[in-house]
């Protein structure tokens, strides 16, 4: 049993939802990124600090991050969590 989280752009998370299942469904614990309920929907400013600064310690729990990048889209707060989960020497798998 692996721990991995989801990292990638919460404008595709229909597919991180679908991989999260798929994940489990193969025997890993999945973390994910918080979902907002709806479509814009935005966060205080502080608020946006929690959940990024919750993330990251999800990859600190995490054996494994698996990034979303759809059509090879990898976003400036991803790419920030790939370097964190390298320096941490955690494994890193991409969707494509």
């Amino acid at each position: 049993m692996r721990v991995v989280t989801i990292c990638g752009s919460l404008r595709i998370k229909e597919i991180m939802m679908k991989e999260a299942i798929r994940l489990e469904i193969l025997g890993n614990v999945v973390l994910t990124p918080v979902y907002p309920l709806k479509n814009g929907v935005s966060y205080k400013d502080e608020e946006v600090e929690i959940l990024n600064k919750m993330h990251k310690e999800k990859i600190k729990l995490s054996d494994e991050i698996f990034v979303i990048n759809k059509d090879g889209y990898i976003g400036d707060a991803t790419k920030r969590e790939i370097e964190f989960a390298k320096l941490l020497d955690k494994t890193i798998t991409y969707y494509e």
